[in-house]
């Protein structure tokens, strides 16, 4: 995975990969925790830039639910149907 994600790289992804990149920072964090438990962690930044990660995700997520982001060729979507709608 990348450093961090950025909002503008998340709006590109579909559900599906909005779906698999959850999936793995999850696995991470996970992986992440059970380092430093057992105090083989050499990095604690990185647990809070995969817990910002899946915030960002999860807040993509929901702002399509809410209709505030659209999803990647939702846009090109909605201006054909309002095409087809007006000829």
């Amino acid at each position: 995975m990348a450093d961090y994600l950025t909002a503008h790289e998340l709006d590109e992804l579909n559900a599906v990969d909005l779906e698999a990149r959850l999936r793995d920072a999850k696995e991470e964090l996970f992986n992440l925790r059970f380092q430093a438990a057992t105090g083989q962690l050499e990095s604690h930044g990185r647990l809070r830039t995969v817990k910002k990660d899946i915030a960002r995700i999860y807040t993509v997520v929901r702002e399509r639910e809410l209709g505030i982001r659209s999803a990647p060729g939702a846009d090109d979507a909605k201006k054909a149907k309002k095409e087809s709608a007006g000829a």
